[in-house]
Parts: structure tokens; sequence; C-alpha cells
């Protein structure tokens, strides 16, 4: 072998090492790319996956929420008209009553208003059918008033009437009157939990 082709030689074999070098490194920096790639996409899977579930269990938790809600308001709903039915139930048994019980409830409220006087207004079906003694029951109870023979446009009742005052002692003013305790009582009797 002669000088030229021994140099052209050292020359091709110096080259095949600084390429096969250059190939080593290129691969190397393309494995720690690649690396660092992968583990950039599972920080950002990672971060994606934390804020899918974080969406996720804000939109479960707004539903379930929005469902308590429903469900309570049906309760309440459904609790108001069977309350409203009661109410109606006993409003209807107070002016449906036979007249001795009927009038046996008027003395009854009467009572409340013990050491009163005045007039007691009634309504036209009861100044029909009242009492010969209702005065005097009336006074029994506590209540020293006479009865007008004028009707007044209330449901069942009366009214007392004393100078410019008027106590309203009708079933729907009382009826209104005690609502609240009326509720109070029906939610304790039909939804006691």
């Amino acid at each position: 072998m002669s000088g030229k082709e021994k140099l052209l030689d050292r020359i091709k074999s110096d080259c095949d090492a600084s390429i096969q070098t250059i190939e080593q490194e290129t691969q190397t920096e393309c494995d720690r790319i690649i690396q660092q790639a992968k583990a950039q996409i599972e920080s950002l899977e990672k971060d994606n996956e934390q804020k899918i579930n974080a969406k996720v269990a804000q939109i479960k938790a707004g539903t379930k929420s929005k469902v308590e809600l429903e469900i309570r308001n049906t309760i309440l709903k459904k609790r108001r008209e069977e309350i409203d039915v009661t109410v109606n139930e006993i409003h209807n048994k107070l002016l449906s009553a036979d007249d001795s019980e009927y009038f046996n409830n008027l003395y009854s409220l009467a009572s409340k208003l013990k050491g009163m006087s005045g007039t007691v207004l009634l309504n036209e079906k009861d100044l029909k059918r009242l009492p010969s003694d209702f005065e005097q029951k009336l006074k029994s109870n506590g209540l020293d008033a006479a009865v007008s023979k004028e009707p007044v446009d209330i449901d069942g009742g009366f009214i007392l009437k004393h100078g410019d005052i008027e106590e309203n002692m009708s079933f729907s003013a009382i009826i209104s009157d005690k609502r609240d305790e009326i509720e109070d009582l029906i939610n304790r009797e039909l939804f006691a939990e």
C-alpha cells in the first residue's frame, strides 16, 4: 500500500470514527429530548387529569346540590298542599258542625273575650238558627253582649263590636291568625321524622 492509500485509509477511518461519535451523540441527544418530551406529556396529562377530575367533582357536587334542592322543594310543596287540605278540612268541619256543636264552638270563642261587652254580629244563616238562650250562654262564658239583628258577611263565627273596636272571631279570621300555629301542629302530626 502506498503512502497515499494509507493516508486515505486513515482519513476514512477517522471519518468513520467521527461519524460514529456524532451518531452516538445525536442518538443520546434524541433520547434525552424524547425522555424530556415524555416527562412533559406525563406532567400535562396528570395536570389535565387533575383538572378534569376537579371539574367532574364540581359538576357532581353542583348536580347533587341541585337535585337535593329540587327534592326539598317538591317535599315542601307537597307539605304545603297537605297543610292547605288539612286547614280547609278544619274550616269546613267548623262550618258544617251540627247546630249544637256549632254554637258550642261560638261559646268557646266567647270565653276568649271574657270580661268584654258589646254587640255580637252573626251571619244570616246563624241568625236564623240562633238558640233562644244564646245571649245567656254568652254571659255564662264571660261575654256580656247583645245579638245584632243585622247580618254580617262572614262565613261562620262572630264579630264582637264594642264601641269603635271590633274583635273578629270569624272562623276564617281565626284560622288566618293562627295559620302558623296550625301549620306547626300539622307538621308535627303529619310529618314527624
